[in-house]
């Protein structure tokens, strides 16, 4: 019984921890802040932009989101949500996440895909992603 109360409690952790690299997104895009963000990043990851721009590696990744991520119109009003988390290994999760940009004119959102890969320090990486925008009906 012991051996599973670890299991739970190993689950409930790892969960969390996905959830602070979401709510780490999250501050990141309020804040327009590039490098929080970027930390969040294995070095070979791979991202898919709303609007279809394939990056592939973090210097890629970078170069984007030192660009676009600065300039960025939404004036600090942008949410994220964990809405679902598959683990597909013990150390690779799928998590969908709930998007919404807020501005005074309009509201927008997305349902990003974030591959996260759990590193041998225990850190969970971004590392193949897919931001898709939600066309309203």
């Amino acid at each position: 019984m012991a051996h599973m109360t670890r299991e739970s409690t190993a689950y409930a952790a790892d969960i969390e921890a996905l959830k602070q690299v979401v709510a780490t997104v999250e501050h990141s895009q309020q804040h327009k802040d590039p490098d929080e963000f970027l930390a969040l990043f294995h070095p070979d990851a791979v991202w898919t932009t709303a609007h279809g721009k394939v990056l592939i590696g973090l210097d890629a990744i970078s170069e984007f989101t030192r660009e676009v991520l600065p300039a960025a119109d939404w004036d600090g009003k942008v949410g994220y949500e964990v809405v679902h988390v598959l683990f597909i290994r013990p150390d690779v999760a799928a998590v969908k996440v709930r998007q919404r940009y807020l501005s005074p004119d309009e509201e927008s959102e997305g349902a990003p895909l974030y591959v996260m890969v759990k590193q041998d320090d225990g850190r969970w990486l971004l590392t193949a992603c897919q931001n898709t925008a939600v066309v309203a009906d």
